[in-house]
């Protein structure tokens, strides 16, 4: 199988079994924190056990700084996504994390010195102007905190794609296993974790010993095969398939503010992406 087929097979699959965080987030009944606690450790749990093999402790050995920079941008991913789904709807939260691309267009510009096409920078034009409407829809202090939360999870993400882009030699299983760790440790002080009902913990399980774990897995490997901003595009997905499952199991409707902005973020997008496609240069590895 070529890379770049073998990167798409694995960022679709991990991006489709990623839609269902929302929708399992929403059918645990406790706060922010707690689930960010127990979601962290399980999948901490999940992968610790194979993240103790002499390679992976090797490369944690040979790059530290950037194994506990990737670890803790993907603790703050968890983090602010969780307290973004708190605090507003599923809509809100997946269009606003539809920008990790954009995310990861610029930060490759200003720290790994890349050049941003002239295209990319439309994008984000046209994009931000997305993300303001779905701003303007949200008309209570609670939903435009969620948007904040979600936008930070957002350039959080970009972040540590493209990290994992410019570095593909780290280890991603205990960079996965660590982050969970290091959200579990972070939400600790602020969170209540022993007074959730059976159902909740239930839900629990299943997003942090198997969903996350496999999806974060799948997507983070992606990027050995896959430019990050192109990696970061597929949560465009996400966002569609995310709001469906909440719409559908839980009758969360989105507001016609948030349709129309998303529309726009997806649509700029999309075209972006088809034009990057056609004219993409070869990268180094």
């Amino acid at each position: 199988m070529k890379d770049s087929a073998r990167g798409l097979l694995l960022v679709t699959t991990g991006i489709v079994v990623l839609s269902f965080d929302g929708l399992l987030v929403r059918l645990v009944q406790a706060d922010g924190w707690s689930i960010v606690f127990w979601r962290g450790l399980l999948m901490f749990l999940a992968l610790g056990a194979f993240s103790l093999s002499t390679r992976s402790r090797a490369s944690i050995r040979a790059q530290p700084l950037l194994s506990a920079t990737s670890a803790l941008l993907l603790a703050l991913i968890s983090i602010f996504f969780v307290l973004a789904i708190i605090h507003t709807t599923v809509a809100n939260v997946v269009v606003i994390l539809s920008t990790a691309p954009l995310f990861a267009a610029l930060l490759t510009r200003f720290f790994l010195h890349e050049p941003v096409a002239l295209r990319t920078w439309l994008a984000i034009s046209v994009a931000t102007l997305g993300i303001v409407l779905v701003f303007a829809g949200s008309f209570t202090s609670s939903d435009l905190l969620g948007n904040v939360y979600a936008l930070l999870s957002s350039a959080a993400l970009g972040a540590n794609l493209t990290l994992l882009r410019r570095h593909p030699s780290l280890e991603r299983m205990p960079l996965i296993a660590l982050g969970g760790l290091a959200a579990a440790l972070i939400s600790l002080p602020m969170a209540q974790p022993f007074g959730l009902d059976g159902a909740s913990y239930l839900a629990l399980a299943v997003m942090g010993l198997l969903q996350m774990p496999l999806a974060t897995l799948l997507i983070n490997n992606a990027t050995r095969y896959l430019p990050s901003a192109e990696v970061a595009l597929f949560y465009l997905l996400e966002s569609v398939l995310g709001t469906l499952w909440v719409w559908y199991f839980l009758s969360e409707v989105p507001a016609q503010a948030t349709l129309y902005g998303g529309a726009l973020v997806i649509v700029t997008l999309m075209v972006h992406a088809g034009l990057t496609l056609r004219t993409r240069p070869p990268l180094p590895a």
